[in-house]
């Protein structure tokens, strides 16, 4: 195999080794089967069209945007540099600070700009200059259980606002009181039942049976308006800046700072995934990967979709399968892409109803605060960590309880970061763990504590 490959033994992970390919009708099944452990794809779009209040067929192009985007950083990953089977999906990270900037009123654009250059500068410091780029440094930094784990917290607790408000929904929206809470409570009975006992591939498909039986129970009661699918065309390209362009300094900023949790844990699955493929991953090209990751999720932004990170989810079922043939993923891509580009797909996601997704993401989003949890469990507990993840945590969580009054007086800088607790927590973790922690990394970690659990972004 290429770049030090050792060659497949009896006790390599895969039956199917990395370079190697398997039937046609074989790939494009597990190439679907990618696509439904992708559980942010199916969420994400519906609250970003929320927080900026935009009609259908925007929202409509926003699933698009996604489903393209993660397609097309998916096959950059499959067939160059990184050359691994690597599923991208939307990140949480960036799509809080979306959601948040969105409640700001920053124009939507302007958003994605402002995201696409972070991306493009990451790109620049990611391109490897003599095997050195920045990003080994940044990683090395960012996957520690502690700083990892407590930034899972701080991420998933911010998005709790957005889960049992709109299940519960408001008197002016159709199913407000009895239906929400029913449809949403039998997508949460469905999603959890086929999560916990289903097999295989049930498993896989949870989030989108969830959604079908929720949305079947919800249209029983409150008739759901398909005409706008019925009207759309087939077939839509993505569009650059479909909502305008723009640029906003601090933003930037934030979406920069954002990038690095991502690139920590897509590193963690690039190794996870070599080991189990017996590949050897020289610097230059986890360097690569991280630009091939980077560079795409710059070019999304431009199309009007939320950054992308290797999904651990999807990592996990390679070794559920045992087929780690990067052509696998890149048929998951080339279908993402296409799927994209189909507007009546698009619309008919659009058609769930809120308070469904909500309810579906309130234990999406519970799992991947438990992983946080669990990451935290590989901590050793001493009276230095304790202040280094807990202090970041009460001032970062305390910011969304700022008065509105407080709040505007505050120039946009400070009250972006006073409201996103990510990069609060971002900035105060590293700090603290630098004064408190320096020379001590071995120490501050119990023995075990190398790597993340393959759960631990189940939805981001």
């Amino acid at each position: 195999m290429s770049d030090g490959s050792r060659g497949r033994t009896p006790a390599t992970v895969f039956d199917v080794g990395i370079d190697e390919r398997i039937g046609a009708l074989e790939t494009i099944a597990l190439g679907f089967q990618n696509i439904f452990g992708m559980t942010g794809m199916f969420v994400f779009p519906a609250i970003i069209g929320l927080a900026y209040h935009l009609p259908a067929a925007q929202i409509g192009y926003l699933y698009g945007a996604t489903f393209v985007a993660s397609g097309l950083v998916t096959v950059l990953q499959s067939v160059l540099g990184l050359r691994l089977p690597i599923v991208q999906g939307p990140y949480a990270g960036t799509f809080a600070m979306i959601v948040v900037a969105g409640r700001l009123g920053i124009p939507l654009g302007t958003t994605f700009g402002s995201l696409a250059l972070a991306g493009v500068v990451w790109a620049l410091l990611a391109f490897p200059i003599r095997g050195f780029s920045l990003v080994g440094v940044v990683a090395r930094y960012a996957k520690s259980p502690l700083i990892y784990g407590t930034l899972l917290i701080v991420i998933m607790t911010q998005l709790a606002g957005v889960t049992l408000p709109n299940w519960i929904g408001t008197p002016e929206r159709p199913g407000f009181g009895a239906v929400n809470l029913a449809s949403g409570a039998l997508a949460v009975v469905v999603f959890v039942a086929c999560t916990v006992w289903g097999k295989r591939l049930i498993r896989r498909g949870a989030t989108l049976l969830a959604v079908l039986a929720g949305t079947l129970l919800f249209g029983a009661f409150v008739p759901i308006d398909l005409s706008h699918v019925a009207h759309a065309p087939l077939i839509e390209a993505p569009r650059f800046f479909p909502f305008g362009v723009g640029l906003n300094a601090e933003l930037f900023l934030i979406f920069f700072v954002t990038f690095v949790p991502a690139i920590a844990e897509s590193i963690a699955m690039y190794e996870i995934v070599a080991e189990w493929g017996e590949v050897r991953l020289s610097p230059a090209r986890v360097s690569l990967g991280v630009f091939g990751e980077v560079l795409g999720s710059a070019i999304g932004a431009t199309l009007g979709a939320v950054s992308t990170l290797a999904y651990p989810d999807n990592v996990g079922l390679l070794r559920a399968t045992r087929v780690g043939s990067r052509y696998v993923t890149l048929a998951t891509g080339a279908i993402l892409m296409l799927l994209g580009s189909i507007v009546k797909f698009d619309l008919l996601l659009v058609a769930v109803p809120l308070p469904i997704i909500a309810a579906v993401g309130a234990v999406l989003f519970g799992m991947i605060l438990m992983s946080g949890i669990e990451m935290l469990g590989r901590v050793a507990w001493d009276d230095r960590n304790l202040i280094v993840a807990g202090f970041p945590f009460m001032v970062s969580i305390g910011g969304l309880f700022v008065p509105e009054t407080t709040l505007h007086e505050l120039p946009l800088f400070a009250r972006v970061i006073v409201q996103q607790p990510l990069i609060s927590a971002v900035v105060l973790l590293g700090v603290l763990d630098v004064v408190l922690n320096r020379g001590r990394r071995g120490a501050a970690t119990l023995p075990h504590a190398t790597r993340a659990p393959l759960g631990a972004e189940s939805a981001v």
